[in-house]
């Protein structure tokens, strides 16, 4: 018997959840809510999730591994058959991007 597809907002809710759990490793803050997450692409039918991400800066060493966590750790959300990573660098970071909760943590307010 195959297990029902959970529907895209749970899905996807769930896939906000885990990015929540990746830290960037120079700052004590995830990788959601500092505003690295650009889009977050759900089909519901095959289970596939695309991720946009960028990075604070273009020379940031994270980019060697970051995207390769971000990808594994939405590969093992209950429900994502196939997970993809695309990094860009348009728009640019800025800290605008960042959750009110991020910017209390950083003390920049």
């Amino acid at each position: 018997m195959e297990t029902p597809k959970k529907p895209r907002h749970v899905l996807e809710a769930d896939v906000i959840e885990a990015l929540k759990q990746v830290y960037d490793p120079e700052l004590p803050v995830n990788i959601y809510d500092l505003g690295l997450i650009y889009g977050i692409a759900v089909e519901e039918d095959t289970g596939r999730v695309d991720v946009t991400m960028t990075l604070t800066a273009p020379g940031c060493p994270a980019a060697q591994f970051l995207p390769g966590q971000v990808e594994e750790k939405v590969s093992t959300v209950d429900g994502v058959e196939e997970a993809h990573v695309a990094l860009v660098w348009d728009p640019p970071y800025h800290k605008g991007l960042m959750s009110e909760e991020a910017r209390l943590d950083l003390g920049l307010f």
